[in-house]
């Protein structure tokens, strides 16, 4: 039977909407209680991001599966060294700090055939044992430069109605915004000109399509979010207005991932029958209800930047600024975060974790009857001679995984 108990990763939220974005820095705690004296090989807590797509179609030797895959960052860090330690029982907690990188990733999304998802997740590894593992999925939202702004479009179509009638028709449509959230109201204007013989219907519809790609093929996926009918007109002009409605439960915008797309669109047409509608067609960006005007600079979260980021008592002091947090000047690798991955960047697996096992003091990770009061030091990694072996290569750490690739890994589940 495993002496680990109750392993669990907890975050802490920057918002009330528990949402993060790129740039943002990850802070929480790694908590479990050991029924007895382990032997600990190893503490990882990492973020990571992925995007994954699947399906199948076809029948008997046609059918096929297509599927493809997508990693945009993992950042992780190492709590307990896995050159390992011994450690007492009781409840033990270890905080951890971990830095999203900066980019263009996409927002969390779950659909019928793929999804994007960014999951916090902490490993404890033991000699000869299967690892004992915890994740949690963020949410994940994109970093817009634009704003919602009350920001008018207009446009028209005119179309000569042929055959068995005679006439055109003329419509021109007006919609108030262009980027949008859940439970806004977008204000619908159209006139209507119908010089023809036909009976025409106006009409709005709030449209959503979702297309996955993998292997040269797309799957797409679409539903109609709302729609709306005006009264009739025959041989006449009119004006139709209305407001629509985006559904609390509407997916936002994906346009940063190539594997998965989700684009919305306002359509405003006139219903002719027995003939090609008359449309206009108004794209629309779906955002969270959060989004704001991002101004570079300012440090995202809710603590200003002259306060710096939450105190947490045991952190020795950061060696180089991480995230929005001010700082003194970098002077080397730290505890707290990495600098941003590159081809050139070393390994230092010594840099990877801030919560070495003292013998002699109480160390991060604690039994619960430790007192407050104890003095933790500062936490030093032990020299390469005596862990015993060289730090993995820098590739291991750090997979630097460009926005074509499509792997075959484990790290492709979820």
């Amino acid at each position: 039977m495993s002496p680990i108990k109750d392993l669990q990763v907890v975050y802490d939220s920057l918002n009330e909407k528990e949402t993060f974005s790129a740039g943002d820095v990850v802070t929480g705690t790694v908590s479990f209680n050991l029924t007895e004296d382990t032997e600990v090989k190893g503490l990882i807590v990492k973020v990571k991001g992925d995007a994954h797509v699947c399906w199948t179609e076809g029948t008997g030797d046609r059918r096929r599966t297509h599927h493809a895959y997508r990693r945009y960052f993992k950042v992780k860090e190492f709590l307990i060294a896995e050159t390992g330690t011994a450690l007492p029982r009781g409840v033990h907690r270890f905080k951890f700090r971990l830095q999203i990188p900066q980019g263009n990733f996409p927002p969390s999304f779950k659909g019928l055939h793929g999804r994007i998802a960014y999951v916090l997740q902490a490993k404890m590894s033991r000699s000869w044992r299967w690892p004992a593992s915890v994740h949690k999925e963020l949410k994940f939202v994109s970093k817009y430069t634009s704003q919602k702004v009350m920001c008018p479009q207009t446009a028209s179509v005119s179309k000569e109605i042929g055959h068995f009638s005679k006439g055109k028709i003329e419509m021109s449509a007006t919609i108030n915004m262009k980027v949008c959230s859940p439970g806004d109201t977008i204000d619908v204007v159209a006139k209507i000109h119908n010089s023809s013989s036909k009976k025409v219907k106006p009409k709005v519809s709030l449209m959503q399509q979702v297309v996955y790609c993998a292997t040269g093929h797309r799957r797409t996926s679409g539903q109609c979010l709302w729609k709306y009918a005006g009264d009739s007109l025959e041989n006449k002009e009119g004006t139709i207005s209305c407001q629509v409605k985006i559904p609390d439960d509407a997916m936002c915008t994906v346009a940063d991932c190539d594997i998965i797309s989700v684009t919305n669109i306002l359509k405003v047409y006139v219903d002719v029958s027995f003939s090609f509608d008359p449309e206009v067609v108004f794209p629309l960006d779906i955002v969270p209800s959060s989004c704001g005007t991002f101004q570079p600079g300012v440090a995202p979260g809710p603590y200003p930047a002259a306060a710096g980021g939450p105190s947490y008592s045991d952190f020795p002091p950061p060696a180089f600024p991480v995230g929005p947090y001010p700082g003194p000047a970098p002077i080397g690798p730290g505890a707290y975060g990495y600098p941003p991955a590159g081809p050139t960047q070393p390994a230092n697996m010594t840099s990877g974790y801030n919560n070495p096992w003292q013998p002699q003091a109480v160390p991060y990770g604690f039994p619960a009857a430790a007192p407050s009061a104890v003095q933790h030091p500062a936490p030093t990694a032990p020299p390469l001679s005596q862990q015993g072996e060289q730090p993995p290569p820098y590739m291991s750490l750090y997979p630097h995984i460009q926005p074509t690739f499509s792997g075959t890994g484990p790290d492709h589940k979820y």
